[in-house]
């Protein structure tokens, strides 16, 4: 039984999600643990409930909707493109109200005219919520993780450097806290004291010679390789490491990230604006601004006028698996999240999937719904 009360207006909800031309899907509580572990971004795996099997594999109660989902459209060996929508509880710990509560929402797998997809996912998202809340005035917020992406790419990074900032996207304070790294004249060590030690004996100049070492190193404590990293993995590994170390960010470069991540402008004039910024600043932006655009244009065919819509370049959500468009619904006014989504591209091929799905979607947060018609009544 459930310890809390499916909100009144579900039925009508599910009749809607229906209308939308999706397939009601429905999984279990008890998941895998590891997909979310592995996959679902730092913010959420500390909120997961834990549990075990009777072999001792890892459980946990779900979380969230999109990866069971997926997990089942991949066992289901299911076509694309296909639509699911899905309402039942989700369990999280969090600081205020309930650890258990409804979610709803729509995963959208296989459209390949991406454009469409995104603009479809927006426009459902609002239409959802207008019927649910007539009368309340909303206010959406848009980012794409693709942009940032083609703009740290476009500064020439080492990789290394890119992961990291990329992972960090839609986190502020830890996205700060590596460009003030990143800008720091002094590099405060590398990243662990075996590295600062083969730094000093000058083995980490020359390949050869590192793997060498690593391999007597190996060699005289009995340590196999079997089961783990060859000495040229580790060499490799070791040798990033020291280039991560070493990387600092020129005033000019550290500066144009600080312009964009400052970019905030109406949805109708964002494409003007990133093409303003990378003609500037002499970046390439190339095809993530180009499907920025046509996602703009999708919207305002499907009768969502941009203008209404606020892009937020520094806008991110904090989970592993998005890829391009992130959003977020809620009140005007009020920093209450109604509605989020965004695409995941890797995801499915991530879970399993023989063949890349291009997928987005998004999901309803029934309790904040509930809280703002009741206070609306």
């Amino acid at each position: 039984m459930p310890l809390i009360n499916l909100p009144a207006f579900a039925p009508d909800l599910v009749a809607d999600l229906e209308r939308l031309g999706t397939e009601r899907v429905d999984t279990p509580v008890i998941q895998p643990a590891d997909p979310f572990l592995d996959m679902a971004g730092e913010d959420l795996r500390r909120r997961i409930f834990m549990t075990e099997s009777e072999t001792g594999k890892s459980l946990c109660l779900r979380p969230e909707f999109t990866i069971p989902v997926c997990l089942r459209h991949i066992e289901t060996a299911t076509g694309t493109p296909k639509r699911y929508a899905y309402l039942g509880e989700v369990f999280r710990q969090r600081r205020e109200g309930s650890n258990e509560f409804y979610q709803a929402g729509i995963e959208d797998l296989g459209e390949p005219d991406v454009a469409r997809a995104d603009a479809r996912a927006v426009c459902d998202a609002l239409d959802v919520l207008a019927r649910r809340l007539p009368g309340t005035t909303l206010s959406t917020v848009l980012g794409d993780q693709a942009i940032f992406e083609a703009v740290v790419a476009a500064c020439g990074l080492p990789a290394g450097w890119q992961k990291r900032l990329v992972h960090a996207f839609g986190n502020q304070a830890q996205l700060q806290k590596l460009m003030a790294d990143l800008s720091d004249p002094t590099p405060s060590g590398v990243f662990g004291p075996e590295v600062d030690r083969l730094a000093i004996l000058g083995k980490l100049d020359d390949e050869a010679t590192l793997i060498a070492h690593i391999d007597e190193t190996m060699e005289a404590t009995g340590y196999s390789t079997n089961a783990s990293r060859s000495p040229a993995d580790i060499a490799r590994r070791l040798r990033e490491k020291m280039e991560l170390a070493n990387t600092r960010l020129d005033s000019r470069t550290l500066a144009l990230l600080r312009e964009f991540l400052a970019l905030e402008v109406d949805l109708a004039e964002a494409p003007q604006a990133l093409a303003a910024f990378a003609g500037k600043a002499g970046l390439v932006l190339g095809e993530a601004l180009v499907r920025f655009e046509s996602r703009v244009m999708a919207l305002r065919e499907a009768g969502v006028d941009p203008a209404g819509i606020t892009y937020r370049a520094a806008f991110g959500r904090p989970l592993d698996y998005y890829t391009g468009l992130v959003f977020e619904v809620g009140p005007a006014g009020d920093a209450l999240v109604l509605a989020g989504g965004g695409r995941f591209d890797r995801l499915l091929t991530l879970l399993g999937a023989k063949e890349r799905i291009p997928a987005v979607g998004f999901s309803l947060w029934l309790d904040r719904i509930a809280s703002v018609k009741g206070g609306a009544a």
